[in-house]
């Protein structure tokens, strides 16, 4: 009776018989009932009772039996006490090559290597059984050459041999290793199991080796495993990390036992091809979900930039009470950040708290770069200061946010902290401090720094650092030295690049310069809005109609349009965007009657509208429509009566701020005594009692 509860997997049946068999005086209890009793602890992980049967076992005289003593090493090796186990073993009276063998099994569970490694050298007889353990113990530990050498001196190696050291080359990342010996087991006329066909399948997958993938499918075929749930999963996997999610998609219909993992792999290659809607229909359909599915499914739309159904299922995620992975709430929190969704975003820090989750430096640096990037610099600093383990990434992400919210003298400060640490900048770390200094114009000290990233660090600068250092110089008037810098870089200049100039060229005044350079970037790309719409705006700021009118019919030609001025703002959970011009928002009786009121407030304290912004050949009144109803002046007006003081507006525009929308804010945030905070397509800009945190540098 008591191995059947245990053949059944009802562990916890056999010991309530046991129980009562002892309560009811029924002591029929003998070295065979013992060892099934503390195989249920094992199945069932129930450590409490194998102890409690561990102290029957030396009452009732059996301490010395050999075939308990092997099972209670089995059994606290895979509770988790691996010392309690070396215990049994070192008082056991009498050994035999089980108890060796589980003893050194219990080692390679708990990933023991280095007593795993005494343990097998005091063996008094070896077996193919203890070396293919410790191949799988070296393997799971990263000692691979290890594993190979004792690979090598196995005389007589079996099926598990080769599919140890496989599987150890796969899980160190050394794929084409794991198919060379594959293919050299073939080719031994060792037979192949499930086992290590999967293995072969991952390594084709991390490969992308789609052709290699189909000759192990067509093996698998051969020998009769292709209908076993693990080899479709490995399957179905591997034709979707290729690409070929037809394949893939044939195996999951045709599959006669499908599982969770069977689904999950099927959302996931739909995602990798980017077909969205085919892994949400999947997803809908699924009988059952656990946090993979959620997590892929809620992960694929942020990678995708569908930020609002990211949010979205989330919510969904939360109603269905699953706990979100690691995963799931880096995407959420990067959805949050591209929304500017800051009341959302703070809702999901004190969810993770809350939930005592933790916050590892993937996690908190996803949070630190939330906050930053919707202006919430105070809220950053505490996550920053509250995480035990803090990466380069999460130091980077700190400098950066300082930047890129006007704290450029904060930034710096970080970078030299960060050094004190001992914590080595990398790459990207140059990146934000040379943004740093962009933001305020710190010529001598950018240049240092880049001069310091290659001398002291020994980082060759890449598309970004030489960026960096052209837009420093052209925002600074070096117009000049800016182009000098792009002609004479070890590569060729991205788009970025090539802006940053003609932007300071537009910024300066250098008409000439700005006009040669637009003239050639606009045939060399040729579908880039942004370059014609700078040289349109250089010909109307001379008043060169004909020019401009040339520029826009070719755009029109090449089917260019121009990125329409976007704003978003978010008020009581909910995110609201509104277009430059835009009249179709629910609210709009409200907005315009707060944009007269804005008008009239902003005039009184001696706004101007800056109708030099407005570059199209119209009358003045027309150009100060127009300017009224710039999206960003559209979201500061509904943020005005939708959202409640002290509490700052927050805004996110997809366009730099104009220079008249950047002088209206700050007489806003005087006029109606609240802080308004714009994060535009280059940084942030603060602004309260009439100023802002750029100091009009931007």
């Amino acid at each position: 009776m008591f191995r059947a509860f245990v053949q059944r997997n009802r562990p916890r049946d056999s010991m309530f018989l046991y129980k009562s068999m002892i309560k009811g005086g029924l002591l029929c209890i003998d070295n065979y009932t013992y060892p099934i009793l503390i195989q249920g602890c094992s199945v069932g992980f129930a450590e409490f009772e194998g102890r409690e049967l561990h102290g029957h076992v030396v009452k009732m005289g059996f301490a010395g039996d050999v075939y308990v003593v092997n099972n209670l090493i089995n059994m606290y090796s895979v509770c988790g006490r691996v010392g309690d186990a070396r215990k049994v073993f070192d008082e056991s009276p009498l050994r035999d090559l089980i108890s060796w063998n589980s003893m050194l099994a219990g080692y390679v569970l708990g990933g023991c290597v280095e007593e795993a490694k005494l343990l097998y050298a005091m063996m008094p007889r070896r077996n193919v059984i203890a070396s293919n353990s410790m191949i799988v113990l070296l393997g799971k530990c990263g000692r691979v050459s290890e594993a190979r050498q004792l690979f090598n001196d196995v005389e007589e190696k079996d099926l598990v041999s080769w599919t140890a050291l496989i599987s150890g080359f796969e899980q160190n990342m050394m794929y084409e290793e794991a198919f060379d010996l594959f293919l050299t087991m073939y080719n031994n006329g060792i037979s192949v199991d499930e086992v290590v066909i999967v293995a072969v399948l991952s390594a084709c997958s991390h490969l992308s080796s789609i052709r290699t993938g189909e000759l192990v499918h067509g093996l698998a075929v051969k020998v009769g495993f292709e209908t076993y749930v693990n080899l479709q999963n490995a399957l179905i996997h591997m034709y979707s990390i290729c690409g070929d999610v037809f394949s893939a998609k044939k195996l999951f219909n045709t599959g006669r036992y499908l599982d969770l993992i069977s689904w999950n792999s099927m959302i996931s290659g739909y995602i990798k091809c980017g077909m969205l809607e085919n892994a949400r229909e999947l997803f809908d359909k699924m009988p059952e979900k656990d946090v993979v599915s959620w997590s892929s499914m809620i992960s694929g739309y942020a990678q995708f930039d569908k930020f609002s159904e990211t949010l979205a299922l989330f919510h969904e995620m939360q109603c269905a009470g699953v706990t979100p992975d690691e995963t799931t709430l880096v995407s959420v929190v990067s959805a949050c950040t591209q929304l500017a969704a800051l009341e959302q975003g703070k809702w999901l820090d004190a969810y993770i708290r809350k939930n005592g989750l933790k916050v590892n430096t993937i996690l908190g640096t996803t949070l630190i770069n939330m906050y930053m990037k919707c202006g919430s610099v105070e809220n950053a600093v505490e996550v920053f200061e509250g995480m035990e383990e803090k990466g380069v990434s999460s130091w980077n992400a700190l400098i950066l946010g300082f930047a890129i919210n006007g704290q450029v003298e904060k930034s710096l400060e970080t970078f030299e902290e960060m050094k004190k640490c001992r914590v080595a900048p990398n790459e990207i770390t140059f990146v934000a401090v040379l943004g740093a200094c962009r933001h305020m114009g710190l010529v001598e000290e950018g240049r240092r720094y880049f001069d310091s990233m290659v001398n002291e660090y020994n980082i060759e600068p890449n598309i970004k650092h030489y960026g960096c250092l052209v837009d420093l110089l052209g925002r600074s008037g070096l117009v000049k030295e800016a182009e000098e810098v792009i002609n004479t870089m070890p590569m060729a200049p991205d788009v970025a690049t090539w802006g940053a100039l003609i932007g300071a060229c537009k910024k300066h005044g250098d008409k000439e310069t700005g006009e040669r350079i637009g003239r050639k970037l606009i045939q060399l790309e040729p579908e880039h809005d942004g370059f014609h719409v700078l040289l349109s705006n250089i010909y109307a700021s001379k008043g060169n109609w004909e020019n401009v009118m040339e520029i826009r019919g070719m755009m029109s030609q090449h089917g260019v349009v121009k990125t329409p001025g976007c704003s978003v703002i978010e008020a009581d959970g909910v995110v609201h965007e509104f277009l430059a011009g835009d009249k179709s928002h629910p609210r709009i009786e409200e907005i315009d009657g707060m944009l007269a009121e804005m008008g009239r407030r902003l005039k009184r304290l001696g706004y101007t509208p800056g109708v030099g912004e407005v570059l199209l050949d119209i009358d003045e009144e027309e150009k100060e429509t127009n300017l009224s109803r710039h999206s960003e002046k559209l979201a500061i007006a509904f943020g005005l009566f939708a959202t409640s003081g002290p509490a700052p507006i927050r805004i996110i525009k997809n366009l730099r701020i104009c220079g008249d929308c950047h002088a209206a804010a700050k007489l806003a945030s005087e006029a109606f005594d609240r802080e308004i905070v714009i994060r535009d397509r280059h940084r942030f800009h603060h602004f309260k009692h009439g100023s802002c945190s750029c100091m009009d540098y931007w």
